[in-house]
């Protein structure tokens, strides 16, 4: 029995995959899986959020969290996932990347092997595995958008974040064929902003592309927000009462709209799997 077989007959609560993604650096998208983790736990959720940033992790920095290990431990067999994941705000289950480690930009085989039997083998229930990739197109980022259920594209109301959304759409839809999106805007004076930036992308992808946008929510720029960050919180927990915190909650109660996997065998090994394989090297011809 081969890997992907062996991960197929896992059985495991229904586990829904949500990669947040952005075309640029700099747009908030960490602080959107944070915020929307805490959010989606506070609910009664049971949330997991995979730093998948591999060579420049930070969400644990974001929340205040000081792990002692990460991936790249698990990947070299130092230590079990189990050992490596560290609990957040309302019980959110954390799998912080590495810092700094250039080899884990481009896997072997054998590491890759490493964690992909690393998560068949963990016991842990989960409503949600919420994904913190890196910025841009890069393959990691891309297999992590194709594998998972649900992809929310964060971009801000700057041309360079706006031209850099619409390419990560663009190479999706044309180079694998993905049809639907979810656009969050973020950092925005309003909700008319936020309704105006997804206009500005709806326009250009209408005319060029052959895809789905949903505008998911909008997140404002409030100074909560860059206080929160300073003191290594999530705004939904330092300052609940702020705008920004409401639109958090507003977005993880629209997330929550989205249908589960059906049956007992969730999504979990499936993403793992796809974005491993994708990470292969090509056979011999």
């Amino acid at each position: 029995m081969d890997q992907a077989e062996g991960l197929r007959r896992l059985h495991r609560p229904a586990t829904k995959v949500i990669t947040v993604a952005s075309g640029k650096g700099g747009v908030g998208k960490t602080n959107v899986v944070a915020n929307l983790a805490i959010c989606l736990a506070k609910a009664g959720s049971r949330v997991m959020v995979f730093d998948a940033d591999l060579g420049l992790g930070n969400i644990d920095i974001l929340l205040g969290l000081t792990p002692r290990h990460n991936i790249s431990h698990v990947l070299s067999g130092e230590k079990t996932l189990e050992q490596v994941l560290v609990r957040g705000p309302h019980d959110i289950w954390v799998l912080p990347a590495s810092s700094g480690v250039s080899s884990m930009a481009a896997l072997d085989a054998q590491s890759q092997s490493r964690l992909i039997d690393a998560v068949s083998s963990l016991d842990l229930p989960l409503d949600y595995l919420l994904v913190d990739c890196a910025a841009g197109i890069s393959g990691d980022v891309l297999t992590f958008s194709r594998a998972a259920q649900d992809l929310i594209v964060v971009l801000s109301n700057e041309p360079a974040s706006v031209a850099d959304a619409y390419a990560l759409i663009k190479v999706l839809s044309k180079q694998y064929g993905q049809r639907r999106f979810h656009l969050l805007p973020n950092m925005v004076r309003d909700a008319r902003e936020g309704q105006s930036l997804f206009a500005k992308i709806v326009g250009v992808t209408d005319r060029y592309l052959d895809v789905s946008l949903d505008l998911v929510g909008s997140i404002p720029l409030d100074p909560a927000l860059r206080a929160a960050v300073r003191a290594q919180r999530a705004v939904v927990e330092s300052a609940p009462q702020s705008p920004a915190a409401a639109a958090f909650a507003l977005l993880a109660s629209r997330v929550r709209t989205w249908p589960i996997p059906k049956g007992s065998s969730g999504q979990l090994e499936f993403f793992m799997a796809q974005w491993l394989q994708a990470e292969q090297p090509a056979a011999p011809a």
